[in-house]
């Protein structure tokens, strides 16, 4: 019998990359001479990162609408046009068994294209709240994957899934030794840490306000593992010392997970459905500067069941040491774990290749 072969299409950002390596992780594990081919966006994060993790690549020259005016927005049709033809070539060179989208600019043309050439189908939605793409894709697929419930608000009732947002199996295990993972991160025994998560390029506002609490972290007796991101990360390396450990991003995120006590973060989808598992007392701080204000309503979802303290980046410095004390409070760390752990998916993989294999 032929090897299977798949595309799994996504990224633009490390939430909707991530979902699909842990995709292709487990169908690698099940079918291990399985044809497993990505196509993303050129210029964006996956065109590094799937190499890095051992996939081939394709990238499409296609972009996102901007919100403001932009130039970008004129030759938006022309990016559009070239990669429906250069969807149609790879569908027609690759033959895929099933195409697999898990969101972001490339899966739109692709998964277009395949459900228009009859070709199997799936799309992962990882957020409360969908983007337009999967919005758009979802009259066309065959199966739909999601981490909420409600989504038949958004999506034909009849193709729903809910599976929960597929995370890395190191992650979804949670066996590593928190002691050995402070150990790698420099952090001293005996003390609490405070891990910071903005996102793998960072955020602006996060990082300013972390800058500017650094002696009432000292004063509180935590330690910090500051993930400023790749853009800011000359700017605050300057405040690198015994307990603050400044990295600009870091792949090995359990080991990062496994490290942390308590964590300040942006709610992407793919970040929420790791914390759930990891389940650790959590911040969260959604970014104003998504579509569909998808981090909002991801953050909202945690917040409704007592799983996490949320704060607005308006309120940040009027509201700060108010949920800096609740979230260091013995009671509601205690709650919030309770509650983060009834919402742990951490089979949400498994569910989602199980589809995937229906497909075939």
């Amino acid at each position: 019998m032929k090897p299977y072969k798949f595309i799994i299409s996504g990224g633009g950002t490390g939430g909707h990359l991530y979902p699909a390596l842990a995709i292709a992780e487990e169908l690698r594990s099940r079918h291990k001479t399985a044809d497993i081919l990505f196509v993303g966006a050129l210029g964006r994060i996956e065109m590094n990162k799937v190499p890095e993790a051992g996939y081939r690549i394709i990238g499409l020259w296609i972009d996102g609408i901007q919100r403001s005016y932009s130039f970008r927005n004129l030759i938006f049709p022309a990016k559009l046009i070239f990669s429906l033809l250069k969807s149609i070539v790879i569908l027609l060179k690759f033959r895929p068994d099933v195409v697999v989208g898990t969101g972001g600019f490339a899966s739109g043309p692709l998964l277009f294209m395949a459900g228009l050439f009859k070709i199997p189908t799936l799309i992962q939605e990882q957020n409360s709240y969908p983007g337009i793409t999967n919005k758009l894709l979802s009259k066309i697929v065959k199966t739909i994957a999601v981490a909420y419930l409600g989504l038949d608000r958004f999506f034909p009732k009849d193709k729903l899934n809910l599976t929960g947002n597929p995370i890395r199996k190191s992650i979804a295990e949670g066996k590593l030794n928190s002691n050995k993972a402070k150990l790698l991160f420099e952090q001293l025994p005996g003390k609490t840490t405070l891990l910071i998560l903005g996102g793998s390029l960072g955020a602006r506002r996060i990082n300013q306000l972390v800058a500017s609490h650094l002696d009432a972290f000292e004063k509180m007796g935590l330690q910090l593992i500051w993930q400023c991101g790749s853009l800011y990360y000359e700017q605050y390396e300057k405040y690198q010392s015994d307990v603050v450990k400044i990295i600009s991003f870091e792949s090995d995120m359990d080991q990062l997970y496994a490290a942390a006590d308590i964590i300040i973060s942006r709610s992407g989808a793919a970040t929420l459905s790791e914390l759930c598992c990891v389940a650790r007392p959590v911040l969260l701080v959604p970014s104003p500067n998504v579509t569909e204000n998808h981090q909002y309503h991801n953050a909202k979802a945690l917040e409704d069941k007592g799983a996490a303290l949320v704060i607005s980046e308006k309120n940040l410095e009027h509201d700060f040491d108010f949920f800096l004390n609740q979230l260091i409070d013995p009671k509601k760390q205690e709650e919030m774990i309770i509650n983060l752990k009834k919402l742990a998916q951490p089979k949400a993989t498994s569910k989602i290749v199980d589809l995937i294999e229906t497909l075939l």
